[in-house]
């Protein structure tokens, strides 16, 4: 079969053309550009790419369009696939239909820490001889590729809350119909679809209301906002991690949670060294291990392949380092995840400080939602520039002295190159690419630094 897919370079919908390949499936794809990691995983997985949207693409016409929730009509492809009345479908009900319907889904979700833990679990569940499948929205480090089929029954899926596409606005979570699901925290986001947090609350009930009662739910026993969501109603089984009677909990043997020690109800697992750090991924490290323990794999045998763990590509992932500086770049824009990933960083550096680099680019952040919470979301930076895409509200307003605003993307670099010292530790927050010159503020931080 021949498989379209607009919006091919997103995470997930780079994942569902991944998997499509694997199928023996011929594959192409339209974004509005190409950037590494994701274009490199689609050329390595033989999908044809089309920078832009043009119905030209679309000749010959494919069997299937699949339509990623990017995509709104008026788009010039989606449209002429319309008028050709090719047969199109969303990627969460593609996934689903070819491939979770015969395979045991763990789905992960939350509003943080989703890829890291699903990353994780694929992880050890592979360490672990079970091969698994997955599907996560990001780069794991210890794989080759994002997605894959994998031999064994299991399939680890990200599960997201956003919509499923123009044409079906239900979260595409529910499509996955889990046997494990995974709760690792509950914050309002998405603003432009969730009001509040009550109504995302209302469509996290309805994921666990798919649950088997043969399934099993690990949930973070101390959120309020999830505690809540399974008052709503609760039919199957619990593994409680952080609180709650019998929790699974977790305790960090140095600042910055690089060594760590974990109690699984009576159990102590490790000491244990890995590469990550802050309390957020040892949080993350309990949920997937009640995961892989529910799927049938002794927790207990799982110290080695924790401390094997890399990570995943832009979580925190060191993209240059010289004259006694090191960058990093994050995918964290949410106020809990910045402050987590800055005081993660923050533990580990001793006297020397935090450089923050924001793109406040979300559509929650774009409204403003959270500017109430910005000043202590980085209050373990030392220095921060923001970079301002044409906010309709005053960033300023939301920071302090140690703050600089820039309106271009391409006066990040210079106010860098006059800002950083020895010692120092920049860490870039963003879920995009600062207007396209991500890459080359990286490349020209590797040269200075280097020089």
């Amino acid at each position: 079969m021949r498989i379209h897919i607009l919006g091919v370079c997103g995470t997930f919908m780079a994942g569902i053309a991944q998997l499509a390949s694997e199928l023996g499936h011929e594959v192409s794809g339209s974004d509005r550009q190409f950037m590494p990691p994701m274009s490199r995983l689609l050329e390595q997985a033989r999908v044809r790419l089309y920078a832009g949207y043009d119905p030209s693409h679309l000749d010959p016409a494919p069997d299937l369009v699949l339509v990623g929730n990017v995509i709104m009509r008026g788009n010039p492809e989606l449209e002429a696939a319309l008028d050709l009345g090719v047969d199109f479908d969303s990627g969460p009900a593609w996934l689903f239909r070819e491939v979770l319907r015969t395979r045991r889904v763990i789905a992960i979700s939350g509003t943080h820490g989703k890829t890291t833990t699903a990353a994780l679990l694929a992880h050890l569940l592979d360490q672990a001889g079970v091969d698994p499948g997955f599907l996560v929205g990001g780069v794991p480090l210890n794989f080759p590729v994002s997605a894959r089929l994998g031999l064994g029954r299991w399939f680890v899926v990200e599960a997201d809350e956003y919509d499923t596409a123009f044409f079906d606005k239900r979260p595409k979570f529910l499509h996955y119909r889990p046997r494990i699901l995974v709760l690792n925290n509950l914050e309002h986001d998405h603003a432009d679809l969730y009001p509040d947090l009550e109504s995302l609350e209302q469509v996290f009930h309805e994921l666990v209301r798919t649950l088997p009662q043969a399934g099993r739910i690990v949930v973070n026993g101390q959120d309020p906002a999830l505690i809540r969501v399974l008052e709503r109603g609760l039919y199957t089984p619990l593994t409680r991690i952080l609180g709650g009677e019998d929790a699974w909990l977790a305790e960090s043997l140095d600042p910055a949670s690089n060594r760590f020690r974990l109690n699984l109800a009576g159990r102590t697992l490790g000491p244990v060294t890995w590469d990550l750090s802050g309390l957020h991924n040892l949080a993350n490290a309990l949920a997937a291990l009640g995961a892989a323990e529910a799927a049938g794999v002794d927790a207990m045998r799982l110290a080695p392949a924790l401390a094997s763990f890399r990570g995943v590509a832009r979580r925190l992932e060191i993209v240059a380092a010289g004259r006694g500086i090191t960058v990093y770049d994050d995918f964290a824009h949410h106020p809990t995840a910045i402050r987590a990933t800055l005081g993660g960083v923050r533990a580990g550096l001793g006297s020397g400080r935090v450089v923050a680099v924001f793109e406040p680019r979300s559509n929650t952040m774009k409204q403003g939602i959270h500017a109430a919470r910005l000043k202590d979301a980085f209050s373990d930076a030392q220095a921060v520039v923001v970079y301002d895409p044409g906010l309709n509200w005053n960033i300023q307003d939301a920071f302090d002295e140690r703050a600089r605003i820039l309106d271009r993307a391409t006066q990040i670099l210079p106010m860098l190159l006059s800002l950083i010292c020895p010692g120092d530790r920049v860490v870039f927050l963003s879920n995009g690419d600062f207007a396209g010159e991500r890459e080359r503020i990286f490349n020209g931080l590797r040269e200075h630094l280097l020089d």
